[in-house]
């Protein structure tokens, strides 16, 4: 069953730009309420949020940087005190360095699993704690009559996954192994947080180019997908929006990629 999301509100980190930009348009189309994170990107955050007003929605701007644990550890908190609650969290922002494996650091690699999975593992039980759900173990440990579940869930989460999980990405080494994280941790939110909030994820493909390059970038690439043609950051969102209506949806991921991942990815 698809709910009706009009008059919810989602949190969308690295909503300024790119993916988590035009995610906002998509869900403010549907009547959510939007509270967008960034960290540097102000002038566009600010630049958004007027877009989205008019729409008929309320738009609220919350600022962290995702390398300090102070800033990252209160977005929820501060996110409900703006908008009064939080009913849908779009973990979209990441960090994409170029590291090769062969010189990979632990410096490098332990910022890429901080922005890319500890954070959105973090601010995903922080928002299960703010929606009053139960987690796994509490339920467990619970001895109470069992009651019916809810008509819906109280809750959704939706990670950014990568194409590149069918495989490897040995030039962006750090991100790719973040993301293999996240992957997991997205099944077992799926099922630690069930019923009361469901965890899917999407995996973007072929939908921007690189920074430094431009659409001949895509347009060559896409010669090697199954579907010939590339995609395209409101791709992206659709399938984010068809998650958090889904109330029957969990622990799955969405391939958006113009059939790239069955191809897989080796060097």
């Amino acid at each position: 069953m698809l709910a009706e999301l009009r008059g919810r509100t989602a949190l969308i980190t690295g909503a300024a730009r790119r993916i988590g930009r035009e995610t906002a348009r998509a869900l403010a189309q549907q009547g959510v309420n939007l509270v967008l994170h960034f960290n540097r990107s102000d002038g566009e955050a600010r630049q958004l949020a007027d877009q989205l007003e008019p729409l008929g929605v309320r738009a609220w701007l919350v600022q962290a940087d995702f390398r300090r644990p102070d800033e990252y550890g209160t977005l929820i908190e501060r996110a409900r005190e703006l908008a009064g609650n939080v009913d849908i969290l779009i973990n979209n922002a990441s960090i994409f360095p170029a590291e090769p494996l062969d010189t990979l650091t632990w410096p490098e690699l332990s910022a890429n699993v901080e922005v890319n999975a500890w954070v959105p593992l973090a601010l995903s039980r922080r928002f299960a704690a703010g929606l009053g759900a139960k987690t796994g173990l509490a339920r467990r440990s619970d001895q109470s009559p069992t009651v019916s579940a809810p008509n819906h869930p109280r809750g959704s989460v939706v990670n950014l996954h990568d194409t590149h999980l069918a495989g490897f990405d040995f030039e962006h080494s750090g991100y790719i192994l973040s993301k293999h994280m996240l992957a997991t941790l997205t099944r077992m939110l799926a099922l630690e947080l069930a019923p009361d909030i469901t965890v899917n994820a999407v995996a973007p493909g072929l939908i921007l180019p690189p920074p430094g390059a431009d659409e001949s970038y895509l347009t060559s690439h896409a010669q090697r997908l199954p579907l010939r043609r590339h995609g395209g950051p409101r791709d992206i969102a659709e399938a984010i929006v068809f998650l958090v209506r889904s109330d029957f949806i969990t622990g799955q991921v969405i391939y958006v990629d113009g059939g790239r991942h069955l191809q897989g990815y080796g060097r």
